[in-house]
């Protein structure tokens, strides 16, 4: 059983892939609340053949081969290990000082809501335990699933010890390839928190396709382009958007064919850039305002913290609030979901819950993950 406090890695590969996302954190407690110090981070691109597989195969397409599927099983976590490596050997500490690493690996399938649900995450846990000589623990999203639960989001409990003010209600929201909100209340209970929707997973794909870029840099894309109305309305005429939660979603239904299926023809690229972002800004204004109307403050982090349009139109969209980064509270918004995975690691090991039933749907706390000895 590791200590309380220490070193922990969390790695990450998010809806976007657009990089695995490693750091290093020192977890301790003071008077009673969690503190949490990024010591080191870093992004390590995925190699570009291996990340057109990936999103590929993630976008809802069959699987033709097991042994293909075994291959990238095996070269994804080969990939987790070798991030994990460079970040201790830049972070230039003593490997035996780290408690655990917490691989989610990369989503391949999320289907919650299939007869027999299930999630798939790959990247052998057993390669990172072996390469790295850190316990390393993995397969951290089935157990909630196995409650009764979406599996995600997995946050918010991070969320509340880190970023709860008793002061002011707060939502804080990540703007990655799918964007999830977190509700934390004033009062302190009630914590709350669901996907709402494609943040950037549809906003990059279309602007690779149109200008060979892997994001809209600056949201100047979708800046130069006007809403399209009608468009708008068929996109948020998918019946998952006024699905309660709990709830949870990827990029196996908000892929290029879900969009392709609802354009006429003719629209302007600029145009259905401008569109999606307004589909994303406008699910999650939608969402906090009728579950948290008094909120004062969005907390925003993932990649979509960098996209001044974005920002602003969540500040349109919410003019009752302060709609601001993470980093304003100290911590790096690029930097969140890796930490979290360092945190779950820490929860396992101290046989903690990772979940929030209230978040999940699960039939009640559950510790995630399976642990992988160093």
């Amino acid at each position: 059983m590791a200590a309380a406090d220490g070193l922990y890695i969390g790695l990450m590969s998010g809806t976007s892939v657009d990089a695995i996302d490693a750091a290093l954190v020192r977890f301790d407690n003071r008077a009673g609340r969690l503190h949490a110090e990024c010591l080191h981070a870093l992004a390590q691109p995925w190699d570009d053949a291996l990340r057109q597989r990936l999103l590929t195969l993630g976008q809802g397409v069959d699987v033709y081969s097991i042994d293909e599927l075994g291959e990238l099983d095996h070269e994804v976590g080969a990939a987790f290990a070798a991030t994990a490596n460079r970040l201790i050997a830049e972070a230039n500490i003593d490997r035996a000082q780290v408690n655990a690493i917490g691989s989610h690996g990369q989503t391949l399938r999320h289907r919650p809501y299939s007869k027999s649900p299930f999630t798939l995450q790959i990247g052998d846990p057993n390669l990172v335990a072996e390469r790295t000589g850190i316990t390393t623990i993995g397969d951290i999203r089935r157990r909630d699933m196995a409650a009764g639960g979406h599996g995600a989001p997995l946050l918010p409990a991070l969320h509340a010890a880190l970023l709860h003010d008793p002061g002011e209600d707060r939502a804080v929201l990540n703007l990655g390839g799918i964007a999830n909100v977190t509700l934390l209340p004033a009062h302190g209970d009630g914590v709350r928190g669901w996907d709402t929707g494609p943040a950037n997973a549809l906003m990059d794909i279309w602007c690779e396709r149109h200008t060979g870029e892997r994001y809209d840099r600056d949201g100047a894309m979708a800046a130069s382009g006007q809403i399209d109305p009608l468009l708008l309305d068929r996109l948020l005429d998918d019946p998952w958007f006024a699905t309660p939660p709990p709830k949870s979603t990827g990029r196996e239904h908000f892929h290029m064919r879900w969009l392709e299926a609802r354009l006429r023809g003719g629209e302007s690229p600029a145009d259905v850039q401008a569109t999606l972002a307004e589909l994303s800004t406008r699910t999650v204004a939608d969402a906090l305002n009728s579950t948290l109307p008094g909120v004062r403050r969005v907390l925003v982090c993932g990649g979509g913290a960098h996209n001044p349009v974005l920002m602003a139109k969540l500040a349109q969209h919410l003019p009752q609030a302060a709609v601001e980064s993470v980093a304003r509270h100290g911590i790096d918004p690029d930097h969140v979901e890796a930490i979290g995975f360092a945190w779950l690691a820490r929860q396992t090991m101290l046989g903690l819950p990772g979940n929030l039933p209230s978040v999940t749907g699960a039939r009640g706390p559950r510790v995630l993950g399976a642990i992988y000895p160093a």
